[in-house]
């Protein structure tokens, strides 16, 4: 066999295989959420109607312990947790798909319950079997985005976040970047909900037209604290720290970036021209180059980076891929002066500021607050 296709064909069967077990692990993770919310349920409803109390949470933990010493996550603190991921969620619009698979249950055979129920002499002990294992099996969330995520990050965000909007924005970047747990720890801390929600990307004409989808790719502000720059810095000490940290650095900008070269040089005429940082962007399927300046806007960065994006359309970009997106990132910019800036620009360009320490939350949550208010007065 050719070596070349050998490997091809030993490569395919080693992704199936990978495949498989991550599908398996999903598998796994989506009937573990599920369990949780299903005794979350039942435990809620039963402490709602005074027919437990605390000593009677603590019983079920020693009996489920005692059927079972393997297993895990079911002490009183453990049950109590899915009790409040049951409240915290259940007349949410995340679990939607809930109310209608309640109605399929109705009809199916209760036939794991079946051993249980043969034990019982009384008729009526039968029934009350019968009808409190529908009543778990009917809370059935696999379908809803809260299964997509483990349990480790649900309770992270569960614990953390403060709306049911921030909630879902969370579940979703989980969803959408595959985060660790300490990833997701690190966008809470950085108020990365705040910022996006705060966030309104000055971006000009022609990238709106070119790419309407990619304020879901870019920040209006990004978050640099892992590279401890001293201040104050210069642009070589940015770039420096950015190659140096390029993991973290690409964690905050979204997993869909993929990292090309840092002083990439393009030839135009006789010249040679480097361009600070270039990536590109698998779902937006462009270039994207990154400027870096460690000073305040100014206009005038805007036609550097008008320049490169041109080089790079007609020297660089695959005739397949969008037009190349450039992104200017200052240290600090004037909204306004960034709007008349861009407001005729006929290039795909957005302008970026970077904070090199965490936000404070608060004040990002403040301004939040009067955003909302403001619109809702405004209605």
């Amino acid at each position: 066999m050719n070596k070349n296709i050998g490997n091809i064909s030993f490569s395919i069967v080693a992704e199936t295989i990978r495949q498989a077990r991550y599908n398996a692990l999903k598998t796994v993770n989506a009937e573990l959420v599920n369990l949780y919310w299903q005794v979350g349920a039942y435990v809620s409803e039963q402490l709602s109607q005074s027919k437990w109390g605390s000593k009677t949470v603590q019983q079920l933990s020693d009996f489920l312990l005692k059927q079972d010493t393997s297993l895990k996550g079911f002490d009183r603190k453990g049950i109590y947790r899915m009790v409040r991921f049951y409240e915290t969620y259940c007349k949410t619009p995340i679990v939607a798909p809930l109310e209608r698979q309640r109605h399929s249950i109705e009809n199916k055979e209760v036939k794991i319950v079946a051993p249980l129920v043969s034990q019982l002499e009384n008729g009526s002990e039968k029934q009350i079997i019968t009808k409190l294992w529908r009543q778990i099996q009917e809370e059935n969330i696999k379908d809803t985005l809260l299964t997509k995520i483990s349990w480790t990050n649900n309770l992270i965000i569960m614990s953390r976040c403060k709306s049911n909007e921030e909630r879902e924005f969370y579940i979703r970047m989980c969803i959408k970047e595959k985060y660790s747990k300490r990833e997701l720890d690190r966008q809470i801390s950085a108020g990365l909900f705040e910022r996006t929600m705060l966030g309104n990307a000055k971006l000009s004409s022609s990238l709106k037209e070119i790419h309407p989808d990619m304020t879901d790719s870019f920040k209006d502000s990004y978050v640099f604290e892992f590279l401890n720059l001293p201040e104050p810095h210069s642009e070589s000490d940015l770039q420096k720290g950015i190659i140096k940290q390029m993991k973290n650095f690409i964690l905050e900008l979204g997993k869909d970036f993929l990292f090309i070269g840092e002083e990439y040089k393009i030839q135009v005429g006789n010249s040679d021209f480097y361009i600070d940082l270039l990536f590109y962007h698998r779902g937006l399927q462009c270039l994207v180059a990154f400027e870096l300046k460690a000073d305040k806007f100014k206009p005038e960065h805007l036609g550097q980076l008008n320049f490169y994006l041109e080089a790079l359309d007609r020297d660089v970009k695959k005739q397949y891929e969008n037009p190349s997106i450039g992104v200017l990132l200052c240290k600090d910019k004037d909204s306004e002066v960034v709007e008349y800036a861009l407001s005729r620009s006929l290039s795909p360009t957005m302008v970026s500021e970077y904070k090199t320490q965490l936000p404070d939350k608060k004040i990002l949550q403040k301004k939040l607050h009067e955003i909302f208010e403001n619109n809702n007065e405004a209605e």
